[in-house]
């Protein structure tokens, strides 16, 4: 079942590494931006709860929908670009089993747990 998940993931990033292109942005300005929903992980600086909460908002596919389609809605090329690279981000996250932030630890995610646990 792993196998299939982490399939349909890379399908998604796929999925909007094209759309941008098909937006007509350059190849390589979805892979330069691609680390930014990272930025989100600052908040762990403010303990478990906050940085699971804002990183969680940045990684959530969901919302990388709605920005994508208000962008769309709206015409604004650039809200456009921020949904699929938030989507594509998450996606490539999610394929690499970095998944959505428990509070307790930033290693706790919906996925199971980041690399080996003792015990």
């Amino acid at each position: 079942m792993k196998s299939v998940l982490r399939l349909e993931d890379i399908a998604r990033f796929i999925l909007a590494y094209t759309l941008s292109l098909y937006l007509g942005y350059s190849w390589w300005l979805f892979f330069a931006l691609l680390l930014a929903p990272d930025l989100s992980m600052i908040g762990y600086l403010f303990g478990t709860k906050a940085g699971a909460w804002l990183y969680n908002i940045f990684h959530h596919q969901g919302l990388a929908i709605a920005v994508g389609l208000a962008g769309l809605y709206f015409g604004v090329a650039w809200l456009q670009l921020a949904g699929l690279i938030l989507y594509g981000h998450s996606a490539m996250d999610r394929a690499l089993e970095y998944g959505l932030k428990y509070t307790d630890s930033f290693k706790h995610t919906h996925l199971g747990w980041i690399g080996k646990q003792s015990g």
